[in-house]
């Protein structure tokens, strides 16, 4: 591989590493809160991304605001996930795995109701976004040539969005009052409950970070590559699972880490071209750190992490 393809692919590989990143957060928030994994996740995802598509391609909106209508409405989503889903088990102290297998039939329900309302307005099981779209004003919408190396602007826009929602996110949980109630909650939600934090509105708040987290890489997901669909989050959702457990479970750090160790994988792999395998390839080294290091690589190995 010479040189330019090196720079090349490695622009591609931290534009689909961001990406993944913004996506995988989610997963790993409601990890960390929760302690249960919420396999809906990946229907929000695709959400995000039909709300973007009809907000641009059927009411017309500026990109802008098409996506905030998408971080949000997919929000919403993943909080109506919350009460549907999770927290009538929760109320009746059901197993981790009965609310894990809920939320496997919300994900079903959702891709359900998508693939209706695809065949109603588009007459397909498919749409596109428009091309070259400007989400930003300060960025051309066609493709930039810098030496020999071409990049996509909606690639720089990708890094650019999921770079400060990793630091909002970081900042939130870190250094606010939420923050430190969240981590209560994920230490303990008896004694989060005793020093009078209301633990389900953080749990409601922690749904609609990680929804709008997901509606946001869904549509950033659908201009960077056009065409959505209701499975669109299958394949997505097994990343970002890889993405966390390779980095860490319930760690921020460790979700973004994992998520662009994936990307650079299949970026390489397919660039080698064995795009055809480049997904065993990643999912190989998910089984080879289960075996060596199970808690991933920023991970701890207490079961119980604040």
């Amino acid at each position: 591989m010479d040189f330019v393809t090196f720079l090349q692919q490695s622009t591609n590989a931290v534009s689909l590493g961001a990406l993944y990143a913004l996506f995988a957060l989610g997963y790993s928030l409601v990890f960390s809160i929760l302690g249960v994994l919420n396999l809906a996740h990946s229907a929000v995802f695709m959400w995000g991304a039909f709300f973007g598509l009809i907000a641009l391609d059927q009411w017309h909106l500026p990109p802008w605001l098409a996506f905030i209508f998408a971080s949000c409405a997919a929000g919403l989503v993943s909080v109506s996930l919350e009460y549907v889903a999770f927290r009538p088990l929760r109320k009746r102290n059901a197993a981790r795995i009965a609310q894990l297998i809920s939320s496997i039939g919300a994900a079903l329900l959702l891709v359900n109701i998508a693939q209706l309302l695809y065949n109603q307005i588009y007459n397909a099981s498919d749409a596109y976004y428009p091309r070259n779209i400007q989400l930003l004003p300060f960025i051309p919408s066609e493709t930039v040539v810098v030496g020999s190396v071409s990049i996509a602007p909606i690639r720089l826009v990708i890094l650019v969005i999921a770079l400060v929602m990793m630091l909002v996110l970081q900042y939130l949980v870190t250094s606010t009052r939420t923050g430190q109630q969240m981590r209560a909650v994920a230490f303990n939600q008896r004694t989060a409950a005793l020093l009078s934090i209301n633990v389900n509105q953080i749990y409601v708040f922690t749904f609609l970070i990680a929804g709008m987290l997901a509606g946001a890489a869904g549509m950033l997901y659908g201009m960077a590559f056009l065409n959505v669909s209701p499975f669109v989050g299958g394949n997505v959702s097994l990343i970002g699972l890889t993405a966390i457990v390779l980095g860490g479970m319930g760690s921020i750090q460790g979700a973004v880490l994992g998520s662009f160790i994936v990307a650079g994988l299949q970026i390489a792999s397919t660039a080698a071209g064995g795009s055809s395998y480049r997904d065993a390839i990643v999912f190989f080294l998910l089984f080879v750190v289960l075996i060596i290091r199970p808690q991933g690589i920023l991970g701890q190995p207490e079961q119980t992490r604040a």
